[in-house]
């Protein structure tokens, strides 16, 4: 009896010390990550980056913080995406350098936060559309951490950089330029923007990873997850057996064989003649010679016609003031008494989808952009930042007072009516057609002259450098 005893006592002794030991390993094995990971995170370069955060990142913050709305939600974006590339660059001292699929894993979360901020700038256009923009063409920069190798289709990370950021510098110039004069938050926040690229994220590149993040040799792999399993389905045929090499086939030529797939088409094409199966045409079978073919159409015919109407998607109409800020005027077709007599300097005029219409702005106004509108007219006082004219066919815009920028954009046959007090205006064009301006006569009668501006142009190679001379065509 006390051997039994003795004996169950010495096992439960030895199973209690197996499960220290095994607790121990794991511990140990937590202990090792947790150290690998401090590690890592102590890491000059990772130190360098945080600095990047701490200085860069926390001035175009703090700037963001001041405008609010849709420029701070962007900028919260970034500062997402700017602290998933840390975890990353803290994740590469520890693994593998992967396949390209497991490559396309592991950059998976950044790739995640550039379309987030990419899905911002869709749908309608906001008025912080060019803050929006900028944001998503620079975050591009952040993909300079898959450059693995000369042969990986793209730039070296500080040329990948600087490329990027000349893609997102087109927007936050605009951003500059549009709040030069009218709010000092806005130019602020583009300045701290630019800086955080360059010389901010260039500098650090090229001084901690000019060739590319350096992968651990002796961590964890990466590799890209298994394909979902799929629904079973009935098994494929088996394939056809091949013919054996001994048969009496074999010893047949090749052009006594019966031939097989287009080589058999094209064997029975060629022994028809060519002219076989068709039909002789008679006189009463000619268009010509036909009652129920004739070459002109009929006034009933016409009419029905006309009567049809054509089909498009169009959204309700809108004529209203949105938060006090801007007036949107939507979807407005054969309206010629539109008129916005209540605005001031602050206020936005918006007109989207117009058409066969006439809009008049009685007052100074901050903005007019007319998107996407047939055959309208536009009559305005004054402006104060521009009026743009884009994805527009056939549109009449007349100043009666000062407009100091007047922009063209991707638009048809454009008439834009000119004051003495507008003659100063910069016009600016691009990839439009038909535009014509006219602008007062300097004689007593008042009357305009047009005058054409070009949209053909010469480019000649002059003393080193490309000379743009407006095409002129003379009548002969």
């Amino acid at each position: 009896m006390e051997e039994k005893l003795i004996q169950r006592l010495e096992s439960a002794v030895a199973r209690l010390e197996s499960l220290s030991a095994g607790s121990q390993r794991s511990r140990g094995g937590i202990d090792d990550v947790d150290d690998a990971f401090a590690a890592a995170s102590s890491d000059p370069s990772i130190i360098a980056f945080d600095d990047l955060l701490t200085e860069f990142v926390g001035r175009l913050s703090s700037a963001a913080a001041k405008i609010g709305g849709q420029v701070q939600e962007v900028t919260n974006v970034l500062n997402e995406a700017f602290a998933v590339q840390k975890e990353l660059l803290i994740k590469i001292k520890q693994t593998k350098k992967p396949d390209v699929a497991g490559l396309g894993e592991f950059l998976k979360p950044l790739n995640e936060k550039l379309m987030k901020a990419i899905s911002m700038t869709e749908g309608r256009r906001s008025d912080f559309f060019n803050h929006l923009k900028a944001v998503a063409e620079s975050l591009t920069a952040l993909a300079w951490i898959a450059y693995v190798g000369k042969d990986c289709g793209m730039s070296m990370p500080i040329a990948h950089v600087e490329e990027s950021w000349q893609a997102a510098e087109f927007y936050n110039n605009k951003v500059l330029v549009e709040y030069r004069n009218k709010d000092s938050n806005h130019v602020e926040w583009a300045r701290a923007l630019k800086e955080l690229y360059i010389p901010g994220l260039r500098n650090y590149v090229k001084s901690h990873h000019p060739l590319g993040p350096v992968w651990s040799a002796t961590g964890a792999a990466v590799s890209a997850p298994p394909p979902k399993a799929s629904k079973p389905s009935a098994p494929a045929p088996p394939p056809p057996l091949p013919a054996s090499l001994f048969t009496s086939e074999s010893s047949q030529p090749s052009s006594s064989r019966p031939k097989e797939g287009m080589a058999a088409v094209f064997q029975e094409i060629g022994s028809k003649p060519v002219t076989a199966g068709l039909r002789k045409v008679t006189d009463d079978m000619k268009t010509k010679n036909r009652a129920d073919r004739a070459g002109f159409v009929s006034a009933g015919e016409k009419e029905v016609r006309a009567t049809v109407p054509s089909v498009s998607k169009v959204g309700p109409p809108k004529f209203e003031l949105q938060m006090g800020r801007k007036w949107v005027v939507e979807n407005q077709i054969g309206k010629k008494d539109l008129s916005i007599d209540k605005c001031d300097s602050k206020q936005t005029v918006y007109i989207f989808g117009c058409k066969d219409s006439v809009i008049q702005i009685k007052g100074k106004v901050n903005n007019i952009t007319v998107d996407k509108c047939t055959k309208i007219g536009v009559v305005f006082t004054d402006v104060v930042a521009a009026c743009e004219i884009v994805n527009c066919n056939s549109v009449e815009v007349q100043c009666q007072g000062t407009a100091p920028t007047i922009s063209v954009d991707n638009s048809a046959g454009c008439q834009l009516y000119l004051s003495k007090d507008s003659l100063e205006a910069s016009i600016t064009t691009a990839k439009s057609s038909e535009i014509n301006v006219l602008v007062p006569a300097s004689g007593p009668d008042n009357d305009l002259v047009e005058h054409a501006l070009p949209q053909q142009y010469i480019h000649s190679y002059k003393d080193g450098q490309f000379v743009t001379t407006p095409m002129s065509h003379s009548g002969g």
